[in-house]
């Protein structure tokens, strides 16, 4: 094989494939097969990474979090091939330090901060944002209806998530251009950057709405209102042991999670969730003939698409997964997209189908204590907008020439555009 020459991910042996391929992360999935049937726990000899992609074996996985470890942020740092660039730690110094809450916390840690931010979150009070969900769809749609075609992720998927969890926050919607900016730097941060001007210009982004939030604690405590900066800023940690309210770089984190959790994944969702459907008449028929398989659309999308694709661990101590040694600091890759699409689990898992009787088991959320905080949410806003979406755009179809990419992002999966056309009235 030349230097130039990429493997066949059909045939060529699992050490010659480059796992970060920019090319595999557009389509992971004949490579998550590979791993599935020829190492379902292996370990690259070129990264040292342990990915673990079948079903089972990532939900024994995340049942174990004292030995797969949710800690792994500084071991991503550690295991660079380089020091921060001294232009990058300049902007970053001119913020607040990064600290452990949620998703890169563990317990008891992990489940101090979980109990708070779960208060907004609950059954109840997510079951009640129907109609409020359903009034921002609808003003959405009122915007671009009668044009005929849009792009259907910068039009209407970013907007109806992060409208919600911005009103949630308690900051104004005329700010959302500066939310989805700094959701996508965190987002870029999450995944890795090699190109400098990226990372510099993430950096400033990520400095920018630290000092914006930081305004905005400040007017909570002076002030408290019914959202959720105000109840993470007044809320005391005493029934947790400790006695004090939370500082600025605990706010900044839990705030900066929320913010991408609430509204990247479920943006990627809700244009997936068309563009499946699309691409799918047979099932697109099935579900406007019959809205009550809209909760099973809605769980068959994550699946199918698994907007958290992969997920980090590190080991904690030496054990054995699947008959694979681990041992103590090993970096884990949780591939949440290949046990999605796991046959011993959702048989003729390629298949997208509307009616899959367990779709709601999939991995799209994570598993174990780790499972999204704003799952119920989520779910929510995909069930309510959904059938608004097919009653107000009639004969909704791909608009000629159209391409699909994915974000070319090792953890977080998502369309990037979809343009789309309708009969208008």
């Amino acid at each position: 094989m030349s230097e130039t020459a990429k493997p066949d991910i059909a045939t060529c042996p699992l050490h010659q494939i480059n796992a970060f391929d920019p090319a595999i992360l557009q389509n992971p999935y004949p490579y998550f097969a590979r791993l599935r049937a020829e190492a379902p726990v292996w370990r690259d000899p070129n990264t040292g990474i342990v990915s673990i992609s079948t079903y089972d074996r990532i939900v024994e996985a995340n049942t174990q979090p004292a030995v797969f470890s949710n800690d792994f942020s500084a071991q991503l740092r550690s295991g660079s091939t380089q020091a921060m660039d001294p232009d990058e730690a300049a902007i970053l110094s001119k913020g607040f330090p990064v600290t452990n809450t949620l998703l890169t916390a563990d317990p008891p840690v992990h489940t101090r901060y979980r109990k708070l931010v779960s208060k907004a979150f609950t059954f109840k009070r997510v079951e009640g944002m129907a109609d409020y969900i359903a009034a921002v769809a609808h003003r959405l749609i009122d915007g671009f209806a009668d044009r005929g075609a849009c792009e259907f992720k910068s039009t209407f998927a970013n907007h109806l998530p992060m409208t919600v969890i911005a009103d949630a926050l308690g900051v104004p919607r005329a700010d959302m251009d500066r939310f989805h900016e700094w959701s996508d730097a965190f987002v870029a941060q999450l995944g890795g950057i090699s190109d400098k001007a990226t990372r510099l210009d993430a950096a400033a982004k990520v400095v920018a709405f630290q000092h914006y939030f930081v305004e905005k604690i400040e007017e909570k405590r002076a002030r408290p209102t019914d959202d959720i900066i105000s109840d993470l800023v007044h809320a005391n940690l005493a029934e947790e042991g400790d006695n004090r309210h939370m500082d600025y770089a605990e706010l900044l984190s839990i705030m900066q999670q929320l913010l991408v959790a609430g509204n990247e994944t479920t943006a990627h969702s809700l244009t997936a969730g068309m563009f499946f459907l699309i691409s799918n008449p047979a099932q697109m028929a099935k579900v406007k003939a019959d809205r009550n398989l809209i909760p099973g659309f809605v769980e068959e999308t994550l699946r199918y698409l698994s907007p958290t694709n992969n997920m980090w661990r590190v080991a904690t101590r030496e054990t054995s997964i699947g008959g694979v040694e681990i041992r103590k600091g090993d970096m884990v890759l949780l591939r949440y997209g290949s046990g999605n699409r796991d046959d011993a689990h959702f048989p003729q898992a390629e298949a997208f189908d509307v009616t899959r009787e367990n779709a709601r088991t999939h991995l799209a959320f994570g598993a174990g204590i780790h499972t999204c905080i704003a799952a119920p949410l989520a779910r929510k806003e995909m069930n309510v907008a959904f059938p608004i979406l097919l009653e107000r755009l009639k004969n909704i179809r791909l608009k000629p020439g159209t391409t699909i990419s994915y974000s070319p992002n090792i953890l977080l999966r998502g369309v990037l555009e979809l343009h789309v056309e309708y009969d208008k009235g």
